[in-house]
């Protein structure tokens, strides 16, 4: 439903944008996911036709938006960064204004209307100005407009972006909700938006795709994933931590404190898994360890290792296993 093809966008000597492509078929919510800067926005204004590549194209259902765009763009719901509105038009004479500009007349007007409305939740400042309404409601409008035309592709921008938990939540189960029926991309630089929302997600950063795969593929890649993760006693810490660095299966050992408790991380080889032996080891061990639990892997920490420059990308030093 979605095709973008080598797009690359040059402002000057900087590139942007640096030849992405990638497909988004129906039923999938794809995370484009990035630092500030990374070229998230820049490339979602070209595929929505607001800026013109400097090279490459995208397809929307078909109808490519440079050689068709006003056929594209029927298909396209775009919420553009910020959300931008006319500050002195009221919410619902907004929305009627891009109903007409979608081509919607009469009844089916008035049933797409009051479809957007009542998801948003957007009923109780229809008639009050754009520019005084919350940052949250502003967004909603925003997405609103997006949604106004049920359009099978949608591209939101950092759409929950001013809203407070119980509407993000909204926002999210909102998108679930869609998902079976459109092809859906949001752009963000929220980690937990792409796991709360996302079926597949992309890391970009300096204009370039660096990573591609499911939230849980891309989070199996951080150093941590199949570690243990073990709640010991503090006093027996140092002793337990030097017998964990001894097994066959244990790369390094981390210790961290998190609410005045003793946590030891122990990393496996190459992230294989370690749940058989680190049972062992805490039946032995008795009363010295809580409870322990094995982790899936942090995206943050993949994020983090992808998109930072080297000198920022030092890590504590662990206890390693002797040669």
């Amino acid at each position: 439903m979605l095709e973008i093809q080598n797009l690359v966008k040059r402002f000057g000597p900087l590139v942007a944008v640096d030849g992405v492509s990638l497909t988004v078929p129906r039923g999938e919510v794809l995370g484009f996911l990035g630092p500030n800067g990374a070229g998230k926005s820049t490339t979602m204004k070209m595929v929505a036709g607001f800026l013109a590549p400097t090279a490459g194209t995208a397809v929307i259902c078909g109808d490519d938006i440079l050689t068709r765009p006003l056929q594209a763009k029927r298909h396209l719901g775009y919420l553009p960064e910020g959300a931008p509105a006319y500050p002195d038009m009221t919410a619902i004479d907004f929305l009627g204004f891009v109903a007409a500009i979608r081509g919607l007349r009469g009844a089916g007007r008035k049933s797409h209307l009051a479809r957007v409305i009542e998801m948003m939740r957007i009923g109780e400042v229809l008639n009050q100005p754009i520019e005084t309404l919350s940052k949250g409601f502003q967004r909603r409008v925003g997405v609103a407009q997006a949604l106004l035309h049920d359009p099978p592709v949608l591209i939101l921008d950092e759409p929950t972006d001013g809203l407070d938990p119980n509407q993000k939540y909204e926002m999210r189960s909102i998108i679930r909700a869609m998902q079976p029926e459109k092809a859906i991309v949001i752009s963000t630089h929220l980690l937990e938006e792409v796991e709360a929302v996302c079926s597949r997600a992309i890391i970009i950063a300096r204009g370039r795709i660096l990573a591609d795969g499911a939230p849980a593929e891309l989070a199996a890649r951080s150093p941590r994933h199949n570690a243990a993760r073990l709640t010991v006693v503090a006093a027996a810490e140092a002793r337990l931590r030097a017998e964990l660095v001894r097994l066959p299966g244990i790369a390094s050992v981390e210790k961290v404190s998190e609410n005045h408790q003793a946590i030891l991380i122990a990393i496996p080889h190459d992230r294989r898994p370690i749940a058989d032996e680190i049972a062992d080891f805490v039946r032995a061990q008795g009363p010295a360890v809580s409870e322990w639990r094995i982790e899936q892997g942090r995206l943050d920490d993949v994020f983090r290792a992808i998109t930072a420059p080297a000198a920022e990308t030092t890590e504590p030093e662990p206890v390693r296993q002797a040669a």
